[in-house]
């Protein structure tokens, strides 16, 4: 289908400044999504409170607010500038959030912004760990045991009866804030507490520990007419148990067998297809490494730092190709910009392995914590290529 007319200006919301969790990948992804949308003639407004960034530059938007990240704020911008939509998958979760808030509070209808790319009730469902978890027993796809809570007591309850260690995972949180693996009730009991706190729907999910499987992750592609392909699949160095963030990755999977990697890429395409995604996203999997059982542990209904990974790695303009989609345009009809002579619809092959390494800046905060775990630590990375021969 041809890319949609009947918008002209669109608000792209960005990352804001570089975190520890949130590093410089979504500036990234954020700055190739404009000049996409540009060169398709669109007016994109820009907000993103951070100037120490390329994202920020006038060369990229139209216009450029950097203005704070608050719902209050957009809708500031919203009313001055009369936005046909805004597209808030580019921006990791911080623009996630903002874009569910904006519609809760009824800011986008009231002032009719269409939200693009992927919808509200495809977020809810991939962000909201019970109403993710309902999906994939509707989908026959294995989950660990898991339970839904809202305050500490029920925590404590379930993990006693599930038996330690557990896994925290609090809903609409980055990088894993405010989760982790609690081995005693004393442990579930903090964690839980400051999971509950940074979680803006204080929601957490306690989940049966699979710490020491294999970690899988696949970019999946996806646009509105249901076609989808994995752009790569990555295999972590380390375990479930360390955040993906934190762990050495390389693409593609390495030690899998092709039975393995077959099954785990047919769920992360079944996974990505029932949810209706438009655009790029993330599936994360864990394989036992002694025996053919897997479980689905998430999805990222939005570019994430592994598009990153994967579009340096393969070459394949993953951000590009999701503003495009989110006009419209379907992968079998848009140009992919690299090779200039296949369409985005051919999945990238990769003859060469490429690493990415984090970076840790534990040297300029000595007194901070220095074990890994599900909630991610480092602030970056850096990436290696090697040839098969």
């Amino acid at each position: 289908m041809p890319k949609r007319t009947d918008i002209h200006k669109i608000i792209i919301i960005g990352s804001g400044p570089i975190v520890i969790g949130q590093a410089a990948e979504f500036d990234y992804s954020g700055s190739q999504a404009c000049l996409s949308l540009r060169e398709e003639g669109y007016e994109v407004i820009l907000v993103n409170s951070n100037p120490a960034t390329i994202m920020t530059d006038d060369e990229i938007a139209d216009k450029v607010y950097l203005e704070p990240l608050t719902v209050d704020s957009l809708k500031g911008i919203i009313t001055k500038e009369n936005p046909d939509a805004i597209l808030p998958t580019l921006g990791g979760q911080t623009g996630l959030n903002l874009a569910v808030e904006l519609s809760n509070d009824g800011i986008l209808n009231k002032y009719h912004v269409e939200l693009l790319g992927t919808s509200i009730e495809t977020i809810n469902q991939a962000e909201d760990r019970e109403a993710f978890k309902n999906l994939m027993n509707e989908l026959n796809q294995p989950v660990p045991a898991s339970l839904t809570v809202y305050d500490v007591q029920s925590g404590l309850d379930f993990a006693s009866e599930i038996g330690y260690p557990v896994i925290v995972r609090p809903a609409y949180t980055l990088g894993g804030s405010g989760g982790g693996i609690a081995n005693n009730a004393n442990q579930m009991e903090t964690i839980l507490n400051r999971g509950l706190s940074l979680s803006p729907t204080t929601e957490c999910l306690i989940e049966q520990s699979i710490a020491g499987y294999k970690e899988i992750e696949f970019e999946v592609m996806r646009d509105n007419h249901g076609s989808s392909i994995i752009v790569t699949g990555m295999e972590n160095f380390d375990p479930v148990g360390i955040h993906t963030g934190d762990s050495i990755v390389f693409a593609p999977s390495q030690t899998l067998t092709d039975q393995e990697y077959q099954r785990l890429r047919d769920a992360a395409l079944t996974i990505v297809n029932a949810l209706k995604i438009a655009g790029g996203c993330n599936v994360q999997l864990a394989q036992d490494p002694n025996s053919e059982a897997y479980y689905v542990i998430e999805v990222n209904p939005r570019v994430s730092r592994s598009s990153a990974l994967a579009a340096k790695a393969t070459g394949y303009p993953i951000a590009k190709i999701a503003a495009k989609i989110a006009v419209g345009l379907c992968l079998d009809e848009i140009t992919n910009p690299i090779t200039q002579t296949t369409f985005a619809m051919f999945e990238p092959s990769l003859d060469y392995v490429v690493a990415k390494i984090p970076r840790f800046a534990f040297d300029k905060f000595p007194d901070a914590d220095n074990t890994l775990g599900t909630q991610m630590k480092a602030t970056g990375g850096s990436y290696g290529y090697w040839n098969i021969d």
